[in-house]
């Protein structure tokens, strides 16, 4: 084992604790915050060449541990999203990487589920049913040969557009440099927007929650959909403008939603709870911000977050780099 030290700022299952070392234990030593003496902590963090972190802000405590990661060579990411960064207190010149890509399977096959649930009307038919109405006549929709756009064409978007393809659907997206190595029938960027939502049947949201993503979907955008598009959204809720899809969804019966992240969420065993009563409208379908959550699936994006901190030591390029400038100002 060489020199090398990481800090891990929270207590990880068995089964994440095991990730880690596999990936940790032939180049690094491994201490876990929780689990250092109160008086150990700061040396502990001043003297890391890498620290591997869920949520940094609670789990580090005040300005002056966020300082010491100053020193600290690589902040890695448990989780693929860094809105929850505090940017602002966080010292210049740190050096951030997301873990981008780490959930991306089992998060496109969320996308999938509500896609084809709304599709097929399964929440209107239940609650008919459940009224005691049969409607055979209503149709409900194909996923072949629709039209799948796909806005944020990162880890989830690939791994979607992948499942949809094998049931014949096209592929339409956009990222930011309007290009792919994956076969779509048009790729464009964030300035191709309103083509994208215009030809959607159903439309994907994976993208980061930025500075320039931040309300990117409100009235005017949606008014732009198909009157009978499918809406999912995987990504963060403030993507979206939340007044206006209640609005829209609710003028549009025939228009639906699959809302996997909340504009209110609770945290650390708070009450969930919704600003817009969306869960009364029978063509929204709502999950609790779970599409990533499956068994074994914390574990693999340890062992990939694992796996980039034994790059940085490696002396070997780190992947999904921050730039923090996307995120403040």
């Amino acid at each position: 084992m060489s020199d090398a030290r990481v800090v891990v700022t929270f207590s990880p299952s068995p089964e994440l604790r095991d990730a880690v070392r596999e990936e940790l234990e032939d180049v690094a030593a491994v201490a876990y915050l929780p689990d250092v003496e109160e008086g150990e902590r700061a040396r502990r963090l001043a003297s890391a060449d890498a620290v591997l972190t869920w949520f940094i802000e609670s789990e580090l405590r005040g300005e002056g541990e966020l300082e010491l990661l100053r020193s600290v060579g690589l902040v890695q990411l448990l989780s693929a999203g860094v809105d929850g960064v505090p940017f602002e207190r966080l010292p210049e010149g740190v050096v951030l990487a997301s873990n981008a890509g780490a959930y991306a399977e089992p998060m496109a096959e969320h996308v999938l589920a509500m896609a084809l649930a709304l599709a097929k009307r399964l929440p209107q038919n239940h609650a008919a049913m459940r009224r005691g109405e049969f409607d055979q006549q209503t149709p409900n929709r194909s996923i072949r040969g629709s039209l799948v756009g796909i806005l944020g064409f990162g880890g989830i978007g690939r791994a979607s557009a992948s499942l949809f393809r094998a049931l014949g659907a096209r592929i339409h997206a956009i990222n930011r440099s309007g290009r792919a190595d994956e076969p779509v029938e048009w790729i464009g960027t964030l300035d191709d927007l309103e083509t994208l939502l215009s030809a959607a049947d159903i439309l994907i949201v994976s993208l980061p929650h930025t500075r320039a993503t931040r309300g990117l979907i409100g009235r005017h955008e949606l008014s732009l959909m198909k009157p009978d598009a499918i809406l999912v959204n995987v990504a963060r809720a403030a993507i979206i403008d939340e007044d206006a899809l209640y609005e829209h969804l609710k003028r549009n019966p025939s228009f639906s939603a699959g809302i996997d992240a909340w504009w209110q969420e609770p945290h650390h065993g708070g009450r969930f709870a919704t600003r817009r009563p969306m869960l009364d409208l029978p063509n929204v379908l709502g999950s609790p911000h779970n599409s990533a959550i499956t068994t074994g699936s914390l574990a693999a994006a340890a062992r990939q977050a694992a796996a980039n901190i034994a790059r940085h030591l490696g002396a070997e390029p780190v992947e999904h780099l921050v730039d923090r400038r996307d995120y403040i100002g």
